[in-house]
């Protein structure tokens, strides 16, 4: 256990060296998954895990924030009557299949939560998987984590967010080999969630944005 945590620690010092704060992370410091549970639950920063390679995750913008809140209450609202919840951002999701931890902007589960080998911190199955894109992690987003979240039997719908855009896109399960995906654009536009019974209109979610201005996220006007 000790020689674990040395290393663990060496790698933390790897990790920091080449992913500051806000800085995306080029090369990523590879782990073993018991490694990375170690480091993760001594580390302020969050970081995600794929495959053996660990990943610092980079500061969200204000404007991101807000349209990941804008939909967390959207949701919370409607599923007040449901068996359902959506958990903070700060709950991890494990993708068994790809060996993965990944941090969702927005995840809503349904009847009754399935822990990792009992850990509270990570969960298994999402009914609903909500990503908002940024620069930084719109390729990742639409193909790597398109992949690994499908692989999920308890995801039914993955849902994909613009920011410098009012576009809505939606991945739907129709069986385990095929999805239905629906693109809405405009701020008139509202994305039907029918797995959970929910809407998302385009006005609540992009609420507000204008008081920030019209600078995007990656700083541009």
């Amino acid at each position: 256990m000790a020689s674990v945590l040395l290393q663990v620690m060496s790698r933390r010092l790897l990790l920091d060296m080449l992913a500051p704060p806000n800085i995306p992370q080029s090369h990523p410091v590879q782990m073993t998954e018991a490694e990375y549970l170690v480091f993760e639950a001594q580390n302020e920063n969050k970081h995600e895990f794929v495959n053996g390679d660990v990943f610092a995750m980079t500061g969200a913008s204000v404007r991101h924030n807000l349209v990941v809140n804008n939909v967390v209450t959207a949701l919370v609202n409607q599923l007040s009557e449901k068996n359902c919840l959506v958990p903070s951002n700060d709950t991890r999701l494990k993708v068994e299949s790809k060996v993965s931890y990944r941090y969702p902007d927005v995840m809503v589960i349904c009847d009754k939560i399935q822990y990792v080998d009992e850990r509270v911190d990570t969960i298994r199955n999402p009914i609903v998987i909500v990503e908002v894109l940024s620069p930084s992690t719109a390729l990742v987003d639409r193909n790597q984590k398109l992949d690994e979240y499908t692989q999920l039997s308890s995801v039914q719908e993955y849902v994909l967010i613009s920011q410098d855009e009012h576009k809505l896109e939606r991945f739907l399960r129709q069986d385990d080999q095929n999805w239905l995906y629906t693109k809405i654009s405009g701020l008139e536009g509202m994305l039907e969630l029918s797995s959970i019974e929910c809407q998302l209109s385009a006005q609540a979610i992009y609420a507000k944005l204008d008081l920030l201005g019209d600078t995007n996220e990656s700083g541009q006007t």
